[in-house]
């Protein structure tokens, strides 16, 4: 399979069921109106929209500061189309933006690089743009925008938390971020649970080799167990063997013998 590694834009209306039940001719016309604009301003920061179902747009870019860029110009040109009209009709999209590695079949790309941009847009504010952490470590210091960090999120059909920055395009926001501390300590509370694991894993090792609970059973020792040896000559005294005489063969004869001289005398 064929690989590479792209910006991926997605976008959706914001309530787009809403405004088709009230006015279904109406919001239709709008949102032609409006794909008209991404899809010219998607070509003109040099991008290729690759998936369009509904109120939904994919769009991919080489470049991470351009997918921002055109996504930012989005944004405010529909804020300005949506000023001339009624606020119950107006059209708002949101935008999530991811860099990863994806598959290309024909025109399509598939993986979890599209997935993701899919979930930052779920989690924009209506007209706001959300971005992964790979693509504002890109653009941060690129462009004349702020931007916010929003910690770490999960999401739907994802594995791991994805960091996620809401861009600011207000112009006195530019070249702030905020919310970095918050990143900072979340990443020093990474490393203290990891070093706190580790620490625990290796205590459970060194109980399970050391083994307290079990007692110590010394092998006996001749030299520890012996008495020791005076210094100076002794006498060793032994039990005698009682044997006797009654049991004594000779006695039996000698008994005998003596019995019948006595007889016989």
């Amino acid at each position: 399979m064929e690989r590479r590694l792209v910006a991926i834009l997605a976008a959706d209306v914001v309530g787009y069921s809403r405004l088709v039940g009230e006015d279904e001719e109406g919001t239709l016309r709008t949102l032609g109106a409006y794909r008209e604009v991404i899809d010219g301003l998607v070509t003109e920061h040099r991008g290729r929209v690759f998936g369009s179902t509904g109120d939904s747009v994919v769009a991919e870019f080489a470049s991470p500061v351009e997918a921002v860029r055109c996504a930012a110009d989005i944004q405010r040109d529909l804020e300005r189309r949506n000023s001339a009209m009624p606020e119950d009709c107006r059209m708002q999209f949101r935008i999530g933006i991811n860099l990863g590695d994806v598959i290309v079949k024909g025109d399509d790309l598939l993986g979890d690089g599209v997935n993701v941009a899919a979930r930052l847009e779920a989690l924009a504010d209506a007209g706001g743009i959300c971005l992964s952490q790979p693509v504002f470590d890109q653009i941060k210091n690129k462009l004349e925008l702020g931007y916010e960090y929003l910690g770490e999120q999960a999401v739907k059909n994802i594995a791991e938390p994805i960091q996620v920055y809401r861009v600011l395009t207000e112009p006195e926001a530019a070249g702030k971020v905020i919310g970095e501390t918050k990143r900072a300590t979340q990443a020093w509370k990474r490393v203290a649970i990891a070093a706190a694991v580790v620490v625990l894993i290796g205590m459970a090792g060194a109980v399970t080799w050391l083994r307290p609970w079990e007692p110590t059973i010394e092998p006996a020792s001749v030299e520890r167990r012996a008495f020791p040896l005076p210094d100076k000559p002794s006498i060793a005294v032994l039990p005698f063997t009682n044997r006797p005489c009654r049991g004594d063969d000779n006695w039996r004869r000698r008994h005998h013998s003596s019995a019948g001289f006595h007889r016989d005398g």
